[in-house]
């Protein structure tokens, strides 16, 4: 693959940024709700032991932080993006064609994505395809069309599952974490359907169109990106059920609790390992035109990757973070400290 190269535009954009320097001295952060503790944590630790203003962390949601982030390269724009999924290719085009093209990738560590309820509700082990069945928009009708997602209680989906109202508070379609869930949940319930396999071979476009569309009939509630409110929702109605990262179920132990998932319960070694079935891996994403320029943004970029930070004992992983090992975290540092490029798609 070939390194993403500076055009005429990033050139001027770039040499027009650094006659600016410190037309702000505070970096600016934006992006995933679900890396948002970990990187404020780290803002934390870096205003206490260097003195300078604490960097600004925005929960934004992944895909928000990245219309933002790639919208420019000067001081009206981002430094950093978090991100709870992987960089689309639209968005490297996006930044691209904004003069964004000299990115370093930094993946931090891992993360699960949970479904969680009040500690006072009933114990519940669901598969990816009853959740599937429980929150897709339209089913497959075994004729070859789809119908109306007819479930209105989890057991109308198998009588195993309880008596009582589907009601599940998630993230809206600029989060990371939906992006995740449809991936890891609603195309994986979505393929073991009749036919599903079929269609995913000769109409890809059409099978993430009807297995991606979440339902808007009442059991699936858009939460917005602040994970909080999820959790005083789920506090308040003991009979419904919510998505987010690992980091909030730990952070709420005392007060929620999570659904097992093909039969696992998501922790930090069930995440790491592999065997939670709904894990996926955490990012951040920096603007190297705004190194030299932004005061503090290289020894932030360097506390963000520290042992301290992201070691197996550091404080990331206190919040909720699951550490990647330890031959990865050198990955990151590396590529971090050398401004490594990410690589045209």
């Amino acid at each position: 693959m070939k390194a993403l190269h500076l055009t005429a535009a990033a050139l001027i954009a770039s040499a027009a940024f650094a006659g600016a320097a410190h037309a702000r001295d505070q970096i600016k952060i934006v992006g995933s709700s679900t890396v948002f503790p970990y990187m404020q944590a780290a803002a934390e630790e870096f205003a206490n032991k260097s003195g300078k203003p604490a960097p600004v962390v925005e929960s934004t949601g992944t895909g928000g932080g990245f219309k933002v982030f790639c919208g420019g390269i000067g001081p009206d724009f981002p430094d950093i993006s978090n991100a709870s999924r992987a960089i689309k290719d639209s968005e490297v085009k996006l930044c691209a064609d904004n003069g964004v093209v000299d990115i370093t990738e930094a993946k931090i560590g891992y993360d699960g994505l949970t479904i969680a309820m009040d500690q006072q509700a009933g114990d519940l082990n669901l598969t990816k395809e009853q959740l599937y069945k429980a929150l897709a928009a339209e089913l497959p009708d075994g004729k070859g069309g789809f119908v109306a997602n007819p479930n209105k209680n989890w057991s109308d989906i198998d009588p195993s599952l309880p008596n009582i109202a589907i009601t599940v508070f998630g993230p809206p379609p600029t989060s990371g974490t939906r992006d995740a869930f449809v991936e890891l949940v609603m195309d994986a319930g979505c393929l073991k359907q009749a036919g599903m396999e079929e269609l995913k071979k000769s109409d890809e476009k059409k099978f993430k169109e009807v297995c991606s569309r979440m339902r808007q009939d009442g059991p699936f509630v858009e939460a917005g990106e602040n994970d909080n409110l999820i959790v005083q929702r789920l506090e308040a109605d003991k009979n419904a059920v919510g998505i987010f990262g690992y980091s909030f179920l730990y952070e709420n132990s005392d007060k929620l609790k999570a659904a097992k998932i093909e039969g696992v319960d998501p922790t930090e070694e069930t995440i790491a390992d592999g065997s939670y079935p709904v894990a996926r891996p955490l990012f951040f994403y920096v603007k190297n035109a705004h190194r030299d320029v932004i005061p503090g943004l290289k020894d932030f970029l360097k506390e963000a990757t520290s042992e301290e930070a992201m070691g197996d004992e550091g404080y990331m992983v206190e919040r909720g973070l699951t550490p990647l090992a330890q031959d990865l975290r050198d990955a990151t540092r590396k590529a971090v400290e050398e401004a490594t490029k990410l690589a045209a798609k």
